[in-house]
This record gives C-alpha cells, structure tokens and sequence, in this order.
C-alpha cells in the first residue's frame, strides 16, 4: 500500500511552486515600481505605484522605465526612436522635420502663462550631441519638462538599459496612461 504524503508536505510544495512562478513572473515579464519625484507631471504624480511590462518593445510616448548613469531608475516618456532627428521649437515638437502634438501635455501647458514648458533646442545642443538618435537608443523626456533629467543632459538611453513599458496605475487609483 502506497504511503500517504502529509499535508504539510503538500502546503510547501505548493508554496513553492507559486513563488517559484511569482519569481518568474517578475523577472521576466513585470514588475511593480514606484513613481519618485515629479518629472512626469502631470501624467504621474510621486509615490504612484505602477507595473511595468518587460516584454513590449518601446514605441514613441511610450512610457518607460530605465536604468539611468547614476544607477536609480527613472521614468520618462519616449521622444526619439533611433535614426530621428529631434527638434523643439516655439515649444513645438518636431521629429524628422514633422510637428508632433503632444496632448499630454496640453493642461501643463495652459497652466504656463507667457512662457515655455519646453526651451527650444535641437539634438545635437543636448547630451547626447549629434544630429540623430544613435542606433540602439531611445531620446527620453519627462512630461514635467522644466524639472526633468533626462536625455536633455543624461544623453540617450541605451536599449539593454530599459527595464520596460509602463501604462498602468494601480495605487493610490487604478488609471489607464494613454500616450
């Protein structure tokens, strides 16, 4: 007669199994971040809780979660994608020569009365100092622009530096981020 296995043994394994499935999870398809500051205004505010994908490929708005120089990770929105030649002017993006509206940003932008949110530049007086997004990078920004390190000063992001996308709230309210 076969021996019955204890109850006990039962619990652990499935204990296990679900944090070995959790561990999975989280290392390969998402994980939950904290927003820490306030360069992503208004679009986040500190302190949101957000899950970030780790399997989407980032698209321009998006966005994302990366590893910055200084270690921390940052969360910003996607500008340029490699090959684009970024320009801001009159507070107007323009991508490759096409003007881009960014209605993101259109309530910060009422709230700034005779001024910019956004300084002209072009790419090539930022960091990253050349007349395109390099191959295998992203050009990054916070929405919050007038407070915001990003690739402004960071220079681009590296591809193998992004943790992932991110366009779900989930504390202190469930929202949806819509590029």
């Amino acid at each position: 007669m076969p021996k019955k296995k204890s109850g006990a043994y039962e619990w652990i394994k499935s204990i296990l199994v679900a944090l070995l499935i959790a561990f999975i999870v989280r290392s390969f398809f998402f994980t939950p971040i904290i927003v820490d500051g306030a360069s992503m205004n208004p679009t986040l505010q500190d302190k949101d809780r957000m899950i970030v994908t780790k399997i989407a490929e980032p698209k321009r708005f998006d966005i994302v979660v990366f590893h910055a120089p200084d270690g921390r990770e940052y969360i910003k929105r996607v500008i340029g994608l490699p090959g684009d030649r970024i320009e801001y002017k009159n507070d107007v993006l323009y991508i490759n020569g096409k003007a881009y509206k960014e209605p993101y940003l259109e309530k910060f932008k009422k709230e700034i009365i005779g001024a910019s949110l956004t300084d002209s530049f072009t790419l090539k007086e930022t960091a990253v100092e050349a007349d395109t997004v390099p191959k295998g990078h992203l050009f990054v920004m916070g929405d919050n622009r007038r407070y915001s390190t990003d690739s402004r000063s960071i220079g681009a992001i590296p591809m193998e530096k992004v943790v992932g996308t991110t366009k779900l709230v989930f504390y202190p309210e469930i929202k949806i981020i819509k590029n």
